[in-house]
């Protein structure tokens, strides 16, 4: 992609700040990834809306996401445009027994805000990094949790640039996946059904939470949560914990000592490290087990 091109199409165009040539490692909580052509950084609908639409316009490729904290970036970067929705899109709103958030809102922002106002039922997603429109689009979920338990209302533009409005029975929720997958939908805000409840239980609850999460996983080093999908019947960090790969090590990517079910990023791991450790994974967990382990975390870009 021609970097001056991008540079005259959006010039003097609404779309909040712009980074030309931008690391992608920066913008990951893996940490790694090499540089897209042009990072543009919205400050509300409107700006997502131009944004995307001049990029449809002149046949320019471009991606979306949130915190990057589900995302593998490949080491020669990315062609075109990445628009990040984060801070410009993260207005957390109470009413009563609800919030309506942006899709830049932090989830776990979003689950402090609903214990403060003894609303119940977002226990289960403090500690999930990502904003809500990641959540959102891949149903997340934990400790008996998901997205789909609490979601009455998504607002999102669909492939013709138009802004709908979904609920919970039309977004198709599933294990890891939303009707945003399979349309190419973006999130613009998000609607939580919740419950009046007791703030101490509320409070109870995180913290047992926050500390089961900090005991079992590696949240002190850099990467894209849990690397693999859960196999039906099984767990993904016993597998390969059985397969006697635990603390494996290829370049800076190692499978991690404190749960195996993380690939971890130990020292300035390449994107080509950590694929090749998660190809030796699947191998020997396929031969020693039958189960193909399919990968959870995103990879987009380019080789080097």
């Amino acid at each position: 992609m021609d970097r001056e091109r991008l540079i005259q199409i959006f010039k003097d165009r609404d779309v909040g700040e712009i980074l030309i040539d931008e690391p992608m490692k920066r913008h990951t909580s893996f940490k790694i990834g090499g540089p897209v052509d042009m990072m543009i950084i919205p400050r509300g609908e409107e700006q997502i809306v131009e944004a995307i639409g001049l990029c449809r316009r002149n046949n320019i490729p471009f991606y979306i996401m949130g915190n990057g904290t589900n995302l593998l970036v490949k080491d020669g970067g990315l062609r075109g445009v990445v628009i990040k929705i984060n801070e410009g899109m993260n207005d957390i709103i109470v009413h009563r027994d609800s919030i309506v958030c942006g899709a830049g809102a932090l989830l776990t922002g979003v689950s402090r805000r609903a214990m403060k106002s003894s609303l119940t039922g977002m226990e289960f997603a403090n500690g999930i990094p990502g904003t809500v429109g990641g959540a959102v689009t891949m149903n997340a979920g934990a400790y008996g949790g998901e997205m789909k338990d609490v979601i009455i209302r998504v607002r999102a533009l669909d492939r013709e640039g138009n802004i709908r409005e979904y609920s919970n029975e039309d977004m198709n929720f599933r294990y890891r996946g939303s009707r945003v997958v399979d349309e190419g939908l973006i999130v613009l805000e998000v609607e939580f059904q919740l419950k009046e409840g007791d703030y101490s239980a509320i409070k109870e609850t995180m913290e047992d939470l926050t500390f089961r999460r900090k005991s079992k996983q590696p949240l002190e080093l850099p990467s894209g949560g849990s690397t693999f999908k859960r196999p039906v019947g099984y767990y993904a960090g016993k597998l390969i914990e059985d397969s006697g790969l635990k603390g494996l090590r290829h370049g800076g990517a190692q499978v991690s000592e404190k749960h195996c079910g993380f690939v971890v990023n130990i020292d300035e791991a390449s994107c080509k490290d950590v694929l090749e450790l998660i190809s030796v994974i699947q191998k020997t967990v396929r031969d020693k087990y039958g189960v193909k382990l399919e990968r959870e975390i995103k990879l987009i870009g380019e080789d080097s």
